[in-house]
């Protein structure tokens, strides 16, 4: 059966029948083709797949990113960004990577930083004669940090399925999302310098006490997220709500640059972009219960345990299944069916369960960003007003650059683990 879902996907593809709609029919076919379940289940599976509390973060950060971007928290977070990094050749592709991190530590979510930052900074990049496309596909790779760097939505969800400490999860995250982060603005930086793009991103750049001092309340948005969290005040997808709360009253009261007449606005362009999203997730959510209910990732682990001997080749086995199974299944669905089955066969390998729940997370993160699943493409490619199909092709060495940052965390445990053993 997956070999027809596929196919079907991928003919329907070729017709330029749009992505959403193309996973959706796949599945009613394979449904039609392969089961005698009525074709009830479709609508009431689509509801399923999002008929989830951690889902709920999604619409909030995307309004919460609609107020920063609006109430001017997004614009001195950038600057902020610009003022450290923005002085040199390609600075500008830098701060788009920067700034993510430190929205990251905000939203949990690299859809609502694809659409939080992407919203000034592919503009941004544009006027300074960067390839639209390379600008979308940088937002979008720099937006996975989302996940990586805490709080992150499908590190709860893992230490849930794994049944290990997500405090420790979390933690193990700043190792993995700084080597990321850094690494994506080496290559941005070299990459812009070899290909001539950006030489004039220094102009208009702030000083580094200036722009400290306009980004003061929204350096402080992060502390209070991430506090709180810590902090046990409230959970990751309440944060979302803390967010938007923070963002409004800032933007409204302090600096005073969304107008009640705004209101309206910011809701409707935050309910759209939601059910884009949220219709994608929707039907890649039908597409993954077929999968799953084929027992398609259940064989592949099963077969992984029995025919593997090697903690190292363990790890080299699942990287490459993860990364092939995250085209084509949602992340969370992935984690859930997958963590309770790898988990215990990465401890009897000698894997601490935290360092592998870091490598599921940042393998399926890299499914983000890969045709043709990638949410992060289609929020990146909607808001730079791009066809999918232009993306792909300079979305390929970003792939590579977190390919190699992933090997690297893979096997060289320390790089989770460091944080994780001095706090805990």
């Amino acid at each position: 059966m997956g070999s027809t879902l596929v196919f079907t996907m991928l003919l329907l593809f070729a017709l330029s029948v749009p992505v959403a709609v193309s996973i959706g029919l796949a599945s009613i076919a394979g449904i039609l083709a392969f089961t005698q379940l009525p074709l009830l289940l479709v609508g009431q599976q689509l509801f399923v797949r999002i008929d989830s509390y951690p889902l709920a973060a999604i619409p909030f950060f995307i309004l919460a990113g609609n107020l920063m971007e609006v109430g001017g928290i997004s614009r001195r977070l950038v600057e902020f960004a610009k003022s450290i990094i923005g002085g040199v050749q390609g600075g500008l592709a830098c701060t788009c990577v920067l700034t993510c991190m430190m929205f990251a530590a905000v939203s949990g979510s690299s859809v609502a930083t694809t659409f939080a930052i992407g919203a000034i900074l592919i503009p941004a990049m544009l006027k300074h004669g960067y390839p639209r496309p390379f600008a979308a596909a940088l937002q979008a790779t720099s937006a996975e940090l989302g996940v990586i760097i805490p709080p992150s939505i499908p590190m709860i969800l893992y230490g849930v399925s794994a049944e290990v400490s997500i405090g420790e999860m979390f933690v193990a995250g700043i190792g993995p999302g700084i080597l990321i982060g850094g690494a994506l603005m080496l290559f941005v930086y070299v990459w812009c310098r070899i290909r001539g793009m950006g030489r004039d991103d220094h102009e208009g750049r702030l000083g580094l006490v200036a722009a400290g001092r306009q980004a003061a309340l929204a350096l402080l948005m992060p502390v209070v997220i991430i506090g709180g969290i810590y902090g046990g005040i409230f959970t990751p997808t309440e944060a979302a709500v803390v967010a938007v709360v923070y963002a409004l009253v800032v933007g409204l009261f302090v600096y005073r640059e969304i107008a009640p007449a705004d209101l309206p606005r910011i809701f409707r362009k935050s309910v759209v972009s939601s059910a884009v999203i949220m219709f994608i997730i929707a039907n890649a959510g039908l597409f993954s219960w077929l999968i799953n209910r084929a027992g398609i990732p259940q064989d592949v682990g099963t077969w992984l345990t029995e025919t593997i001997h090697s903690g190292a080749m363990f790890l080299l086995a699942v990287n490459v299944f993860l990364f092939i199974l995250g085209m084509f299944v949602e992340t969370s669905a992935s984690i859930i069916v997958l963590a309770p089955i790898l988990a215990p066969v990465a401890v009897h390998f000698g894997i601490d369960p935290i360092h592998f729940g870091l490598i599921m997370v940042v393998n399926l993160a890299l499914g983000m960003i890969t045709p043709p699943f990638g949410v992060n493409l289609f929020a990146a490619c909607q808001v730079a007003r791009l066809p999918f199909h232009e993306i792909v092709r300079p979305l390929a060495p970003f792939v590579l650059v977190v390919g190699a940052c992933l090997m690297v965390i893979t096997y060289v445990p320390a790089i989770s683990l460091t944080f994780r053993n001095l706090l805990y």
